[in-house]
């Protein structure tokens, strides 16, 4: 009986080293999942942020759709690309100002 127990807790202790193994081969493996993981929660806290926003200040939806409407869409697309183009710009200028350390990056 008493080999019986020894036998019983060497095959558990067997099977503790065998499960710590394993757990640590799938967190390692798991580790660029988590990290898109983390990426699609930023991205969607992001959009239900934007969505509460865009709740408290319906104007903002309003004025949006009167002027895709006022404006042709070919129009707007067309600022709207010039406007992205400012806007990359405008971060591209920043970041290069930083890396001299002629702006604060905050």
């Amino acid at each position: 009986m008493n080999q019986e127990l020894i036998d019983l807790a060497v095959e558990r202790g067997r099977l503790l080293e065998r499960i710590s193994s394993q757990r640590q081969l799938l967190a390692q493996q798991l580790q660029p999942v988590g990290a898109a993981m983390g990426a699609a929660d930023r991205v969607v806290a992001s959009a239900r942020r934007c969505g509460d926003y865009l709740k408290r200040h319906p104007e903002l939806v309003a004025t949006s759709v009167a002027v895709l409407v006022i404006l042709r869409p070919s129009r707007v697309w067309r600022w709207g690309r010039r406007g992205f183009f400012a806007w990359r710009t405008w971060r591209m200028l920043r970041r290069e100002l930083s890396d001299l350390g002629f702006v604060d990056r905050t």
